[in-house]
């Protein structure tokens, strides 16, 4: 293992790039990769490297680790990301947000994370912290845009670069030419993909990238990989399509209603077999579009999407040493 004296943070050359490794995956059918979340205790901690040690042997692509609005969860991001440079064999994209940082803070962040071994960041501007849904404000000595974060990553080093994209248009864009607009100046920014936020209707997918292609045919030619969630929990995506401005569909939403009952206790099994069966039609569909990589939002559990995976037969089936979630 390349040891972090041996790393030049302005070298970029610790991992290949996402495109390129999702270009020279040999998994069946199309690569996946996975999402992780800074643990906030050591019974936390102990799932996410349960998980990662799952997604490892299952050979994911790549997993990325957020960060916290206004560097929340900073010290816990480095600390992930470092050990699965240090213990994995997956490649790692270290999530950085503009919103409550001066430029001098960010620049640190990115010496930071290039010290540590990684060489992939995915440059969000970033929610308001305490309401994601409320008034967006830059730091005075800050930057207002995602394309201006992506502009600073290249300055501070060779760093391979990726954004947020958006499938039902960002919550605070004008409307959707407006939102295409912006995803293409992250790109032409020097941005090599996007990933999207997590969606639940394919249709939305496929527009997005057409109008990336029709507004600009060489920025619509880098990747854009769909973001996912198996659903689990009805309370769980419920919270999170708040947070996050998407929507369920309405057949999908009555589906998991339906499944977790009247009880003061949602029937988690029933709603486990909807969310998975319907993400594994979801992926189904998407592959025969010719996405490049599956990316799968995991709350730091391994078996759902290990599941979905195994009915795409992109996996071996769930064994009995996996863990529940």
């Amino acid at each position: 293992m390349t040891q972090l004296s041996d790393f030049d943070p302005t070298d970029g050359s610790r991992h290949p790039c996402i495109v390129e490794r999702i270009a020279a995956s040999t998994t069946p059918r199309v690569p996946f990769s996975v999402e992780f979340y800074p643990p906030r205790d050591e019974a936390a901690e102990e799932r996410l490297w349960r998980a990662a040690s799952v997604f490892s042997e299952l050979g994911a692509a790549f997993a990325s680790v957020t960060y916290g609005a206004g560097g929340s969860t900073r010290d816990r991001t480095v600390r992930v990301v470092e050990r699965i440079v240090r213990e994995t064999d997956i490649v790692p994209i270290a999530h950085l947000t503009a919103v409550g940082h001066t430029v001098d803070e960010l620049r640190e962040m990115i010496r930071v994370y290039g010290e540590v071994g990684v060489s992939n960041i995915l440059a969000l501007r970033g929610d308001p912290p305490g309401d994601p849904l409320g008034e967006w404000a830059a730091h005075p000595e800050g930057l207002h845009y995602a394309e201006e974060l992506v502009r600073l990553i290249h300055e501070v080093g060779d760093f391979h670069v990726g954004v947020a994209s958006f499938p039902e248009g960002h919550y605070r864009a004008r409307d959707l030419d407006h939102d295409t607009e912006v995803l293409v100046g992250k790109l032409r920014a020097g941005a090599e993909y996007s990933i999207t936020q997590m969606f639940w209707d394919v249709d939305d997918y496929l527009r997005l990238r057409d109008r990336v292609v029709e507004a600009d045919p060489e920025q619509g030619a880098k990747p854009i990989i769909p973001g996912l969630m198996p659903v689990t929990s009805l309370r769980v995506v419920r919270r999170m399509v708040e947070l996050s401005g998407c929507e369920l569909p309405t057949g999908l939403a009555e589906q998991l209603r339906l499944a977790a009952g009247d009880g003061p206790e949602e029937n988690r099994a029933a709603v486990r077999e909807v969310g998975i069966g319907f993400a594994t039609q979801l992926c189904e569909r998407l592959i025969a579009e010719g996405v490049p990589c599956l990316h799968f939002n995991t709350l730091n559990f391994s078996r759902a999407t290990h599941e979905v995976l195994a009915n795409l037969s992109m996996v071996p089936a769930v064994g009995a040493s996996i863990g529940t979630a």
